[in-house]
């Protein structure tokens, strides 16, 4: 039964789906007009990935006890910008039933968990604090363009984790909202409720585009998103089994692959949002902000129409500043965890810098890349020392 002091958990929620929407909606829609999709379609694609969002987030958090929170592929979206050029609908479907199928064995077979458990948790919590480190410097360089905005919101944080720290973000949620708001920058005048409907696209396979569009799509969702994501849960210490969430996931995908789910995997950036103190004090109780944050995936996917004029009413630099806030604790932890151990510290350090460049190599963010080199630095500094 939920009581006052989780209310933490519920703006949690709020604010993991506003960012979520707010940092890469925009790549969504560009790339279901390249793939040919009409305004119709558009909000078919953003109802069908929010409905996946939203079954997956409330009912693996509710299943295990643990804040699960799901997303998007963002680079798979970026991907499909680029690669979908020349591709009907019915074979871009096509290409997403088969990267669905994919992930789906991937959970089935148990070949993911076997592989992700061999992380340290250092270098995990590294790749963590690298990924969301951005997010911290965002607040001061959103300064530089909304400074009376994103001040008085730093200002507010700071006395809030002195006087009421379990309500910080809510404050600040709240502070940010309403200056934005006496400033004229909450643009809500041609907000329109308008619900979508789900338009289905019978797939068409063919082996070209299966090759250039699905696998591919795969691999840049498992490496850069799926991987991140357990490292977050590991980071925080959450260990729920990982191959039913690849199995969850997967299927959800494949149901919804039709109507336009492309792609939906575990989150790691907005998934912090829901992990840390702020969104709950008692560990136990944080997946109550990932469920939270399921029910507002639920009431956008259909609201899909609406989505874009929704999260387009919130200034940018609110946002941003809300976000990097909410990570503050998060970041902090990430990297003392990744310091602690001295033989792993070099590791997790070229972890950390490695995916804080942002890199992307062939497709692939830069989480998998510095993963890669922490990996590669303790083999060899390993050998070494033997």
């Amino acid at each position: 039964m939920l009581q006052r002091r989780d209310l933490s958990a519920l703006t949690a929620g709020f604010v993991t789906v506003l960012v979520g929407y707010t940092s890469s909606a925009a790549i969504i829609f560009e790339a279901a007009r390249n793939a040919g999709a009409g305004p119709e379609l558009i909000a078919s694609w953003l109802m069908a990935l929010g409905l996946a969002m939203g079954v997956t987030c409330i009912a693996l958090s509710l299943r295990y006890k643990v804040p699960v929170v799901t997303a998007w592929s963002t680079p798979g979206a970026a991907l499909l910008i680029t690669s979908l050029s020349g591709v009907s609908m019915p074979e871009a479907i096509g290409a997403f039933v088969f990267s669905a199928a994919l992930i789906l064995l991937s959970g089935v077979s148990g070949l993911f968990e076997k592989m992700i458990s061999r992380i340290p948790l250092p270098m995990a919590a590294a790749m963590l604090a690298g990924i969301l480190l951005k997010f911290g410097i965002n607040v001061f360089g959103a300064m530089q363009h909304a400074l009376p905005l994103v001040l008085s919101m730093f200002v507010c944080y700071l006395l809030a984790k002195r006087l009421l720290p379990r309500y910080a973000i809510v404050l600040v949620l709240a502070l940010g909202t309403a200056i934005a708001a006496w400033q004229g920058q909450l643009h809500l005048d041609t907000l329109q409720l308008k619900m979508a409907s789900l338009i289905w696209t019978t797939p068409v396979f063919t082996p070209g585009v299966l090759l250039g569009v699905g696998l591919p799509l795969f691999v840049v969702t498992m490496a850069s998103q799926n991987i991140p994501g357990v490292a977050t849960l590991h980071a925080n210490g959450y260990r729920p089994p990982i191959s039913p969430l690849m199995t969850g996931t997967g299927l959800i995908n494949l149901l919804l692959a039709p109507f336009g789910c492309f792609a939906v995997n575990l989150a790691a950036i907005t998934a912090a949002l829901c992990m840390g103190k702020d969104a709950h004090e008692d560990p136990a109780r944080r997946y109550l902000a990932s469920v939270a944050a399921g029910v507002f995936y639920l009431l956008l996917g259909v609201f899909g129409a609406t989505v874009g004029a929704l999260f387009a009413a919130f200034p940018k630099a609110l946002v941003l500043a809300i976000a990097g806030m909410a990570l503050f604790g998060t970041i902090a932890g990430g990297l003392a965890t990744a310091m602690k151990d001295e033989h792993l510290r070099e590791p997790a350090l070229i972890t950390f810098l490695i995916t804080a460049s942002g890199v992307s190599l062939a497709g692939i963010g830069s989480a998998f890349w510095g993963l890669s080199g922490g990996v590669l630095a303790l083999l060899v500094l390993n050998l070494r020392r033997r």
